[in-house]
């Protein structure tokens, strides 16, 4: 019985390794072990509380469920995070973290509708790809960063799979198309027309209609600020929340 007793006394709580604090729920000996374990990390990274960090990446998931081998980003997980961050007085701004191949186009247009309608001051870096829908969600922030290896896919809305009303089909697309389209030219500084001659060009991918462009061709045409990588997207949202609590909407 003693030896029991003595076996639960030592036993601690199991470390979170996405919960940092100065306070160590093990002793001092252990937690860079635990560390090492869960995150590969040996030391404690103290928490950035006024700033909330989203991530978009893999596959952006809609109205139905993608196979459980795709890494996805789902919509009904990110638009609470983003109401959360303007609602959260101790919130002063948000940074996206992109790396996505797109996925549902409707549900990656509501999360950047609702990204550009937040008051708070917001940053996107598209770090790997921001590819399809994931364009819209790079310029929905007030300021955009790419990485230099970063690239960008811009290509019409498609489907799959059997469709039944093919006119009517069109017609539908072509309006959903404009709005993606919209979107991308008010919340950026690209040019309508060029943005439309790279979404329908036919020479640059061999099975697909569109264009892929590299960092420096992005923000040649306007469609995103600037090249930089994760610590300007960060001095750039410091910059916006000092402007942003210098005038009227002090949060």
């Amino acid at each position: 019985m003693d030896i029991k007793r003595k076996e639960q006394s030592q036993k601690t709580e199991p470390v979170n390794p996405f919960v940092f604090s100065s306070r160590s729920n093990t002793s001092s000996s252990e937690q860079p072990i635990e560390n090492v374990k869960q995150v590969g990390s040996v030391t404690e990274v103290a928490p950035v509380k006024d700033i909330c960090f989203i991530s978009i990446i893999g596959e952006i998931e809609g109205h139905t469920s993608l196979p459980p081998q795709s890494k996805t980003t789902k919509y009904e997980h990110i638009i609470p995070m983003i109401i959360g961050a303007e609602m959260d007085p101790q919130i002063k701004g948000v940074l996206l973290l992109i790396n996505t191949v797109g996925g549902d186009v409707e549900a990656g247009l509501a999360i950047s509708e609702l990204i550009a309608s937040i008051t708070k001051p917001t940053v996107s870096i598209v770090l790997g790809g921001g590819h399809s829908i994931g364009t819209a969600l790079a310029v929905s922030a007030q300021y955009s960063f790419i990485t230099p290896t970063g690239t960008m896919t811009i290509h019409p809305i498609r489907t799959t799979g059997f469709v039944i009303g093919v006119p009517q089909t069109f017609r539908h697309f072509q309006k959903m198309q404009e709005r993606i389209t919209n979107f991308i030219v008010m919340n950026s500084n690209v040019d309508k027309d060029a943005f439309l001659n790279y979404m329908y060009d036919t020479d640059e991918i061999a099975n697909d209609v569109g264009t892929v462009l590299n960092a420096q061709e992005v923000v040649d045409i306007g469609l995103i600020d600037e090249i930089g990588g994760f610590s300007s997207a960060m001095q750039k949202l410091r910059d916006l929340i000092d402007e942003f609590e210098k005038g009227d909407g002090k949060a």
